[in-house]
């Protein structure tokens, strides 16, 4: 077994070796590159490839590799039945390689074989032209006396040339002054296409001379300048030619409505002059000659001459100065839109019909009127403007200038894109434009309100009643007058950006902050100058009555300035300052109701001071007075508010209340009896329904209802009334547990105003009150707190 397996692995390593060449062989084909010098140098025959391989490597390789082979096919003893069919498979193999190989050979040999053939002809062809080269090498070595003995043909022709050049521009040169006195007329005639034909036949001949002397001799400048004189008159009609073109340009928008042909003429001349321009620019190239005048540049210029146009047009539409009309600069922007809006339709309706498509005309006065635009909104961004007048311009530039009325007019789409517009004014002058008008706008309404409050003084002093609003309540013109004017600042702001608008709404109230105090303090002066002198101003109760109104008309006024103006509650933190605001303006309105009511007590005073006097126990009228003096003074009253009118109804009850009450602590009166005392309650029983009927006459209407005040002086009514001493003490505490703010001294007045209670049952009833005082209800509002009892204390009412 191990002697088969050997002989095996011998022939299939003879076999993997022959393999492995062919292999080799059939992959390379005709070696093309150069492989390293490794082992041996082998050639098959002459012109053909050859190839560097290490035969004894590749022996011990393929021997190797068959051995793996044979290894891996018999490893087990039954797989020795299969030689046979191992050897044949491998056989089989080996013959299919070397068909492989002797096909690849051939292929390559008929390879060579081909390129051989081809190297042959091309080496006659080389051969045939080799000696082609000879032959006219000694053809022209033969020819040079020729050649020299031809110099003086050479030379008659030449002069032949420059004869019949000579005679052929005769007729021209001696033309070219009727010519240009031809074209002068032409020119004058307004024919400028026929001009312009005349020109360019001056400047051909011209230009044609010039250059065959140029290629004569360029060096010869005399020549040059000869013709050039000769032809002197060319440029003064052209540059005469180049201003007829020049004028109608800058008339082009009233040209193209009026004479669209003349246009057309003065275009086909610059299109002439451009493509003359481009032919000379190319033979420069070439020769180096460029006639003088050239290149003339006319659609350059034409350009130019556009651009100046609309530069002046726009400049020149400042008719007014600040000095002969406030309104000048609104003016000017109104005539600048109107004249570019009519400008562009035309030149996008007209002017696009007259000048070839690659001209872009109107792009080019699109981007002409915007840089002029853009440069006069610097030059006035740069003055001294007023408020206004930077509103006018920023509301111009940042909103007109793309809307519907200018940019943005259909008319002008789909060529104009507003998008696509560069800014008028950059963003640092847009800033600080904005800047100096909020600086200009904070001072202006600083000055209108104090001004406005200065005026509303003055209506203070009249002796005429206030105006009332469709309601009839008392009103000044003073918060008119000022949301008036937060509205107009609103109104103008909102035109140039939300942003401006919500600055300026923060600005008005914060300067309605600080005016707010202002005004306090001056309706503080306003009382005090009046209770020096009652009598004046004659008017001063309805007039407190408006300013305690206009306190509420702020309020409603500013809520409807934020609902209208703000995108949001929370906006910019501009609702931050409402709660201060209404603080100030509740502050102010109750000052004015304590004014009134002031007003109210200094008349009162003299009837206050008959309660619980012996003149009151003896049948006096000082509540009837009191109540029809504080009924007559809410007649007045009845023109304020609601808000405030509620307010000042229930402090005029409490006031009433508390003044009576302080009357009852005063210790006016002593009763003696119990019939002295049962008649001073129940006239107080009567006194206090008396208020009662009418504190609620005046607050019906108002929700407001504050019958415990009056109830008040039933309940010291009752303590006063009470029959039996004994009693006194459970009648006190029921009153101190219904009033817990009442005091000692509270307690001791009443006790003496009785004039019964002993001093042991004084001291007893105050004793006992101090060991549990009362907790006071949270709806509980305290009355006794206000009335203080002068020249008394505990001590000496217990005596």
């Amino acid at each position: 077994m191990l002697e088969t397996a050997e002989l095996g692995r011998r022939k299939r390593g003879r076999g993997r070796g022959r393999m492995s060449l062919g292999n080799a062989a059939g992959r390379r084909g005709p070696c093309r590159e150069r492989l390293p010098l490794q082992g041996h140098l082998w050639y098959d025959r002459p012109g053909h490839f050859a190839c560097f391989l290490t035969m004894e490597e590749t022996g011990r390789e393929a021997v190797a590799t068959a051995v793996q082979r044979v290894a891996g096919m018999l490893q087990r003893p039954d797989q020795l039945d299969k030689v046979e069919q191992y050897r044949r498979r491998e056989a089989r193999k080996k013959a299919s390689v070397e068909a492989r190989l002797k096909a690849a050979i051939q292929s390559q040999l008929d390879g060579v074989r081909a390129g051989l053939s081809q190297l042959h002809s091309a080496l006659h062809d080389v051969k045939d032209v080799q000696q082609s080269l000879a032959n006219v090498s000694q053809d022209w070595r033969r020819s040079i006396n020729t050649i020299e003995s031809l110099r003086d043909v050479k030379d008659a022709v030449v002069r032949h040339s420059q004869l019949a050049a000579a005679v052929e521009n005769l007729k021209n040169i001696f033309s070219v002054p009727e010519i240009v006195r031809d074209t002068q007329d032409l020119t004058e005639q307004g024919a400028l296409l026929q001009a312009h034909r005349k020109l360019m036949d001056l400047e051909c001949s011209r230009d044609g001379l010039m250059y065959e002397q140029y290629r004569l001799d360029s060096r010869n400048t005399r020549d040059m300048t000869l013709i050039h004189s000769y032809f002197g008159s060319t440029q003064a009609l052209s540059d005469e030619l180049a201003k007829q073109l020049w004028m109608v340009l800058q008339r082009s928008l009233v040209t193209v409505r009026r004479d669209p042909t003349l246009l057309v003429s003065v275009v086909r001349i610059i299109e002439r002059e451009e493509k003359i321009d481009r032919r000379i620019l190319d033979r420069k190239k070439q020769t180096g000659f460029v006639p003088p005048g050239r290149p003339k540049s006319w659609k350059e210029k034409m350009f130019a001459i556009l651009d100046r146009t609309v530069t002046t047009r726009i400049e020149g539409t400042q008719a007014d100065t600040r000095e002969s009309d406030k309104m000048w600069l609104v003016r000017h922007l109104e005539i600048i839109r109107k004249y570019v809006l009519d400008d562009l339709v035309v030149a996008k309706t007209l002017m696009v019909q007259c000048f070839p498509p690659h001209y872009e005309i109107f792009r080019n006065l699109l981007s002409m009127y915007h840089q002029a635009l853009s440069t006069r909104m610097q030059e006035l961004a740069s003055e001294d403007l007023e408020a206004n007048e930077i509103v006018s311009l920023l509301t111009w530039v940042l909103n007109t200038y793309t809307s519907a009325e200018m940019m943005g007019n259909v008319e002008l789409a789909p060529e104009v894109d507003v998008s696509a517009l560069e800014p008028l004014l950059s963003p640092h002058v847009v800033s600080e434009l904005l800047d100096t008008y909020m600086s200009t706008l904070t001072s202006n309404i600083i000055a209108w309100l104090r001004k406005a409050l200065e005026t509303d003084k003055k209506d203070w002093v009249k002796e005429t009643l206030p105006e009332a609003d469709q309601d009839g309540y008392y009103q000044t013109t003073l918060p008119a007058i000022v949301f008036q004017m937060f509205e107009q600042n609103l109104q103008v702001a909102a035109q140039i950006s939300e942003d401006l608008k919500t600055k300026v709404l923060v600005l008005c109230l914060q300067q309605m902050n600080s005016f707010l105090s202002r005004y306090k303090d001056e309706a503080q002066l306003y009382k005090e100058e009046h209770l020096r002198d009652r009598q004046r101003p004659h008017c001063y109760v309805q007039y407190m009555v408006a300013i305690i109104n206009n306190c509420q008309t702020f309020k409603e006024s500013i809520i409807s300035l934020k609902r209208k103006y703000l995108r949001s509650a929370g906006e910019d933190g501009v609702s931050v300052s409402q709660p201060s605001m209404d603080g100030v303006l509740d502050a102010i309105a109750d000052e004015g109701c304590r004014s009134l009511l002031e007003e109210v007590f200094l008349d009162l005073e003299q009837h206050l001071s008959e309660l619980m006097t012996k003149k009151w126990l003896s049948g006096s009228n000082a509540v009837d007075i009191i109540c029809v003096t504080v009924e007559d003074y809410f007649n007045d009253f009845a023109k304020i508010k609601k808000p405030y009118k509620k307010r000042l109804t229930a402090e005029a009850h409490r006031r009433v209340v508390v003044e009576y009450l302080r009357a009852v602590m005063a210790k006016r009166i002593s009763f003696r009896s119990p019939e002295e005392r049962k008649e001073g309650a129940e006239r107080m029983v009567r006194e206090a329904e008396q208020l009662r009927f009418l504190f609620r006459k005046l607050a019906s209407g108002l929700g407001e209802e504050a019958d415990g005040y009056c109830d008040t002086i039933m309940a010291v009514a009752e303590v006063i009334k009470l029959t039996d001493p004994s009693l006194l003490y459970l009648e006190v505490s029921t009153l101190v547990s219904k009033y817990p703010d009442i005091r000692d001294e509270h307690i001791g007045a009443l006790l003496a105003m009785r004039g019964d209670a002993s001093r042991d049952m004084k001291q007893t009833i105050i004793e006992t009150l101090e060991q549990g005082p009362t907790q006071a209800s949270p709806n509980y509002v305290p009355i006794f707190r206000d009335i203080t009892v002068s020249g008394l204390n505990v001590a000496k009412l217990l005596k």
